[in-house]
């Protein structure tokens, strides 16, 4: 048995190595459960290639600062080639230009670095309308 069948595949975007640590430590529960499944990319970039392969992936997550293309350029990849799925950036900046440029290219909600992960998974609920 697939222990994902019933998972929500969550994109995760950030150029910091550690990031991917952090949520599989800090998620480790949800995961277990089957409640997500994460998936990661090092840039923008890549996180079109990953979605590429991935099309079941059901949130993306994405840093604003990155090399190669930054958050607010995925942004805009994924409301044009990806318009179903939602997304949330977290990131260091959480100016109010900041903020609402990320909500005009699409994203349901902003995370302020150092994450809170009690925040970041009401964000990600809310994203996906109640099913997260």
């Amino acid at each position: 048995m697939d222990e994902f069948r019933d998972s929500l595949k969550v994109l995760v975007v950030d150029d910091e190595a550690d990031v991917e640590v952090m949520f599989r430590q800090r998620m480790r529960r949800e995961v277990r459960s089957g409640r997500y499944e994460f998936v990661f990319a090092r840039s923008g970039v890549h996180a079109l290639e990953v979605l590429a392969e991935h099309p079941d992936v059901s949130l993306v997550i994405t840093d604003l600062n990155m090399p190669e293309m930054d958050g607010l350029t995925l942004l805009d990849c994924l409301t044009e080639a990806w318009p179903g799925v939602p997304s949330l950036v977290v990131s260091a900046y959480g100016d109010p230009g900041r903020m609402s440029a990320a909500r005009e290219r699409g994203s349901s909600g902003f995370v302020v670095k150092p994450v809170d992960f009690t925040e970041l998974r009401s964000a990600m609920a809310d994203s996906l309308g109640g099913a997260g």
